[in-house]
């Protein structure tokens, strides 16, 4: 197909797709002539993930080219896929804390064995935790309690789905998973927000909340 007609099939302005071919984003199609190329079905679908990852996935360009990279050049060990996907997230230069030993600590108490952790992540939980404490603002101990078993039990549940008998499904299924399922936790724990306080609460009766 022409790239008109695969910005048609893909949802992707031609503009958008000659952008994503000079970042290198999207491989080059089967050159017909000088100024004509031809594209197919893997073109798609590589610019459908594109916009996945630059869309609900939250990726810069840099972001998301490192991440496409490491899909197709996987680290040896399966453990550092988690790595390359965290990396590919991260704030454009974000440097590491000084303080991380106390971060460390901090996971410590929850029980959680963090020394063979990510640095950029650890430092991530630190600067989240300082953002609350800047805010003066407190978690309960029970919901920290709730958070630190949810997002255990959730993690388990996830490493233990990573496929081992193809590279390629593993590498798709940590780093997709872990980019684009982060705006899906945030969205169903919101609507859970909500649902809980719609059993705990109930519906407010009509004009008693401007009144």
């Amino acid at each position: 197909m022409r790239i008109s007609q695969l910005a048609a099939e893909s949802g992707v302005s031609v503009p958008s797709i000659k952008f994503y071919l000079r970042e290198g984003l999207l491989h080059d199609g089967v050159r017909t002539s000088a100024t004509q190329a031809e594209y197919d079905g893997e073109h798609v679908r590589r610019l459908r993930l594109i916009r996945a990852l630059l869309g609900p996935g939250g990726l810069t360009v840099v972001g998301a080219q490192s991440l496409l990279g490491t899909m197709e050049h996987p680290p040896e060990h399966a453990h550092d896929l988690l790595g390359a996907a965290h990396a590919a997230s991260a704030p454009a230069g974000k440097a590491n804390r000084d303080d991380l030993d106390a971060v460390r600590a901090e996971a410590a108490s929850w029980g959680w064995d963090v020394s063979g952790c990510d640095p950029l992540v650890l430092s991530a939980l630190g600067d989240a935790l300082e953002r609350l404490r800047d805010a003066d603002f407190a978690v309960p101990p029970s919901v920290m309690r709730a958070y630190v078993d949810a997002m255990k039990s959730v993690a388990a549940a996830e490493v233990a789905e990573i496929p081992t008998d193809s590279a390629d499904a593993a590498v798709r299924y940590v780093v997709l998973g872990t980019i684009l399922v982060e705006p899906l936790l945030l969205a169903m724990r919101r609507l859970a927000q909500e649902t809980a306080s719609l059993e705990r609460f109930g519906v407010a009766p009509p004009g008693e909340l401007g009144a």
